[in-house]
């Protein structure tokens, strides 16, 4: 069976953060449980997040997180972000994560977001594949950054 077959997309719940710690665990090698409670937590705290899950048989497979700007950095609040995207590794190149961020975009576009943003580091090939084959493009803002 297709893990498409069965998909559903849904909004991220608290009740997810034990899924969403284990694929980040399968992807990154490490268990995060309090960053991801820290995360999830201040969601809860944000009218302006728009975060989904993938799930097929009712397990989660993978996972975008997406805001909406409130006018941080002079960025208009028609401005959304693609803050993270998990996938287990095991349902990887199968569409979900092309599947999240198609949600996730249509979402932000019913409420009147026009750009989409997200941080890729240079050297991630894949990530900068898949977000240029979403149709991403290198925006206008320059990231700096001030070891100390």
């Amino acid at each position: 069976m297709s893990p498409l077959e069965d998909l559903k997309i849904r909004p991220l719940r608290t009740e997810d953060l034990e899924a969403i710690v284990a694929i980040d665990e399968m992807v990154l090698g490490e268990k995060r449980r309090d960053y991801w409670e820290k995360k999830l937590h201040m969601m809860d705290d944000k009218a302006s997040q728009f975060s989904l899950v993938a799930e097929v048989q009712g397990k989660v497979l993978g996972f975008i997180l997406g805001d909406i700007s409130g006018w941080e950095f002079g960025v208009p609040d028609t401005i959304g972000w693609i803050d993270t995207i998990g996938v287990d590794p095991a349902h990887q190149k199968k569409g979900l994560a092309t599947a999240l961020s198609q949600e996730l975009i249509q979402r932000l576009k019913a409420i009147g977001v026009r750009t989409i943003y997200t941080l890729v580091s240079w050297d991630d090939w894949d990530l900068l594949q898949f977000f240029h084959a979403m149709g991403f493009t290198r925006g206008d803002m320059i990231n700096l950054e001030l070891k100390i």
